[in-house]
């Protein structure tokens, strides 16, 4: 009896051995990637078919067209999702004096963290509101890209006025 006791206890031993082993510590995969030049590239999706991976859009503010160098999240995925049906033109009014926010006409999926921003900050408020920073907040956000200008740029294009129109769009 005692025999059998200590065979089970050795069994149960090893199978959970073995069942904490499949969750150890698992290849991390480099943190270093190069940049791309280029807006797109191709990947594979799961059936295997190259796909258009966009990693930048564009905004064109009142006349001013500013690069926005994207996230690589879901919220960023639906985003150009949308602009391939075709661009997206909303109003920004002006909000507490460091950024223009304004409603997508869309809703997309968001990850919202607690989040300071800083000048030149894309950012998804509440699933529906894109907001445009031109000075800091901190806040649960989803971050959507980064216009690739300077701050004082950004400042005097997004404080020309109380409301502007912007078009999000990939060309």
């Amino acid at each position: 009896m005692k025999f059998k006791r200590i065979v089970i206890l050795i069994l149960a031993l090893c199978m959970a051995i073995f069942a904490l082993s499949a969750c150890g510590p698992k290849e991390k995969p480099s943190s270093q990637s190069p940049e791309k030049d280029e807006q797109t590239s191709e990947k594979p999706n799961e059936k295997g078919e190259e796909t258009e991976m966009v990693d930048r859009i564009y905004l064109t503010i009142e006349t001013h067209k500013i690069t926005v160098k994207l996230e690589d999240n879901t919220a960023t995925k639906a985003l150009v999702a949308l602009l391939k049906e075709g661009d997206i033109t909303y109003t920004a009014h002006d909000y507490g004096n460091f950024e223009k926010v304004g409603s997508l006409g869309h809703t997309l999926p968001h990850s919202d963290v607690q989040t300071t921003t800083v000048a030149g900050d894309v950012i998804l408020y509440s699933g529906d509101q894109i907001v445009l920073f031109y000075g800091s907040n901190s806040w649960s956000y989803t971050r959507l890209g980064k216009m690739q200008c300077s701050a004082s740029e950004i400042e005097e294009i997004l404080t020309e006025s109380d409301a502007v129109s912007v078009t999000i769009s990939l060309q």
